[in-house]
């Protein structure tokens, strides 16, 4: 068994080439890049936010990291 990945942002040419497997008798799957996954879940994003606005946050400057973890 082997894995061939096509990327193809032409419709038409997705179409033939799924077609040419089909006459092949050849089994595939596809996967649209249009819908994309959101990495988190949308209630524990709303939490961090909500805490970091309750909170008011602490923005450290990444140049100056050690002197604000001192403070």
């Amino acid at each position: 068994m082997e894995t061939i990945i096509i990327d193809s942002s032409d419709s038409v040419t997705t179409e033939k080439i799924k077609d040419f497997l089909k006459g092949l008798n050849v089994s595939f799957k596809t996967k649209s890049k249009k819908k994309k996954e959101k990495p988190y879940d949308p209630a524990f994003v709303d939490m961090i936010l909500k805490a970091s606005q309750e909170n008011g946050g602490k923005i450290i400057d990444p140049k100056n990291l050690w002197q604000s973890i001192k403070s």
